[in-house]
Formats: structure tokens, sequence, C-alpha cells
């Protein structure tokens, strides 16, 4: 629909591809392939749309119903909660969690997707970059994050881009709705070695787990698997470093390993 509502607002305007695009100030090629439904459109550019067609927010309106098709099948249900939750923890054992990734250490994990083309990455990475949005609105979620010290060390972009993203933690680990924790190598095997889980909590309403494993992950929201989820996220909360203490070993591995 989106496609369509483009190709024929474009053509009531009597503007070409490329008068288009030198408007909207996006390529020629990125105009076909979202007129050809080859290419998820990003939120900006849905604004700017409505902008050059002088439309009341159609475009932006059509762009929520994408929103979740450069994510996998089994995370679209929860990114719904996630946009609307007052609180969510999340634990994290081998990556730096997709909310506080920054673009470059986000490409680069996307791209060791197996079958997944350049421009497909392209879609996930800005989506994945969009559902940061939540954090800089005017009431964001209470964000907890446990984070393994493992994944502060392993090298899953280039050095420079390391530092980039350990850089980017601490300066999210400032702000007054964010907390991270780490839980160190001293803390031995644990329970959170077995998966990482994001718990969305609603406010009234009751929370929403989603559980990664290997085959992309999946939502539960039975009260007891939820409960479960949050007794485990308590637990490893014990074993963690306090916010202070957890900013310092960040510091320390930024300097040591990745400058």
């Amino acid at each position: 629909m989106f496609a369509a509502e483009m190709r024929a607002h474009r053509a009531h305007t009597g503007l070409s591809r490329d008068e288009l695009a030198e408007r909207l100030h996006f390529s020629a090629s990125l105009v076909a392939m979202v007129e050809a439904g080859h290419r998820v459109p990003s939120r900006d550019f849905a604004l700017r749309l409505d902008e050059v067609f002088n439309l009341p927010g159609t475009f932006a309106r059509l762009h929520e119903r994408l929103r979740d098709i450069p994510f996998p099948q089994a995370f679209r249900p929860f990114t719904g909660y996630e946009a609307t939750a007052t609180a969510l923890r999340w634990y994290e054992h081998s990556l730096m969690p997709g909310l506080l990734q920054t673009e470059p250490y986000a490409r680069s994990v996307l791209s060791t997707r197996p079958n997944t083309s350049g421009e497909e990455i392209d879609e996930m990475v800005a989506a994945r970059m969009e559902r940061q949005d939540i954090l800089d609105r005017e009431d964001p979620p209470l964000l907890y994050v446990l984070l393994d010290e493992g994944a502060l060390r392993r090298p899953v972009a280039e050095p420079d881009m390391m530092r980039g993203q350990m850089e980017h933690l601490l300066e999210m680990s400032h702000h007054p709705n964010v907390t991270i924790q780490v839980v160190p190598y001293a803390a031995g095997g644990h329970s959170g070695l077995l998966g990482a889980f994001i718990i969305a909590e609603m406010g009234e309403s009751p929370g929403i787990v989603f559980l990664e494993d290997a085959c992309d992950g999946r939502v539960a929201e039975d009260a007891t698997m939820v409960a479960q989820a949050m007794r485990n996220f308590d637990a490893l909360r014990s074993e963690a470093l306090t916010r202070g203490i957890s900013r310092d070993l960040i510091e320390k591995i930024t300097k040591d390993e990745w400058t």
C-alpha cells in the first residue's frame, strides 16, 4: 500500500522519480526500490513524502504498519510491546543490547546472518536504529540492562568500531532512565548463560518476555514464564556489579582492549 500510494501521489503531481528524489533528498535508485516494493522506507523517508505531497501524516501512518517488516518474524510481535513499555529489563550474555548498539556495531552483527542480501541488512540496521527512538521520547521507558562481561570483550567489530560502541555505552549509562550493570566473569557459571531475554513491563497490564534462541527467539505472554524470567533477572542482578563500578569496568575495558 505504501508503494502504491507513493506511485499514485507522484503521478498526480506529475513528478518524475528523479524530481521526487531531489525534493526528498534521497537517491533516485532508493525512490525506485521503494516504489517497486523492494525496499522498506525509513521513517524519515515517510515524513519527507508527507511534506513534499503536503499530506496530513498519510505516509507516516503507513510507515507505522511497515515498521515490523525488517525484523525476524519471531520478534515482530514484541516490537509493539517494546515501543509502549513503561520499563524494559534486558539481559545479554554475548552482544550489546539492540537499543544500545551503534550503527557500525549493529551492521557488523547483522552482517553475519546467512542468506541475507546487502539491501536486507541495510533495512535491518535502519529498523534497529529506529527502535532506539523510544529512549529519546518525552516519556521514555526505564531501561535496566544486565550485561555479561563477555559482551564487552567480544570483538564482533573492528577495534575502532568497538571503541565507538563502548563509548556510546558509557554515554547511555549516564541517562537518568538507563541503568547498566555488568555481570563479571567472577560470577562464574550462571543461569543467564543459557540465553538472553527481554522483559517488557506494561504498567497495569501483565508483562511480556522475549526469549532469544537459535531460531530468532519467541515471545511469551504466559504469566508463569514471565514470572520465571523476572526471578532469573533478579538472580542475575544479585551477581552484577553496582552501576558505578560497572561504569568503571566499561571504561577500563575500553582503554585496555579497544584503544
